[in-house]
């Protein structure tokens, strides 16, 4: 299989939100106006899926309307990055109805993690479009801890430079805790 690598973002580009598991409806206006500014502060607009606010009695939306939203995300060429609102636990459901065609003729950056990497594992096999495993829109609106991802997001997106990924210089639950073998 040829590997295809999507081209790497420039300040003024679009980005285009959508919702393949869980709804935009389930996070908060004070996460969006961090995630928004964030967005603003790399010089990236964003533009949300049509259905991303739909939500359903398992914080998703329909299939149709996740697949429509991820579609058009593709088929739009002012259209440089696709990202995911969050996780959740049905992205697997649109697995069927996707059309790999319009995604390989449409390369681009689709990020995203937990149950998105389905999708990601899916999209790199049915077309050879590597994707990223990384921060979901709401995660942009992390009050805390998040200069970290920030970092290696925009090294890895923004960048044609190698560049190595090393541990945060702050330190985590599990690097202060001694773990000793008994």
């Amino acid at each position: 299989m040829n590997k295809i690598f999507p081209k790497k973002l420039r300040k003024g580009d679009l980005v285009q939100v959508v919702a393949p598991a869980s709804s935009l409806g389930i996070i908060s206006q004070e996460n969006r106006e961090i995630s928004n500014q964030r967005f603003q502060k790399m010089g990236l607009k964003l533009v949300f899926g049509k259905h991303v606010e739909e939500i359903d009695e398992f914080n998703s939306s329909s299939i149709e309307s996740r697949i429509e939203d991820l579609h058009e995300a593709f088929r739009n060429p002012k259209v440089k990055a696709v990202l995911c609102v969050i996780g959740g636990f049905s992205s697997n459901q649109l697995l069927k109805y996707i059309d790999w065609n319009l995604i390989k003729k449409n390369p681009k950056i689709f990020c995203g993690y937990s149950d998105i990497t389905a999708l990601g594992n899916a999209i790199f096999a049915k077309t050879g479009l590597v994707n990223y495993s990384g921060p979901a829109y709401a995660t942009f609106g992390d009050k805390k801890g998040f200069d970290y991802t920030l970092e290696y997001f925009e090294k890895c997106l923004f960048s044609k430079k190698s560049f190595e990924v090393l541990p945060s210089k702050k330190q985590n639950f599990f690097q202060k805790r001694r773990i000793v073998d008994c």
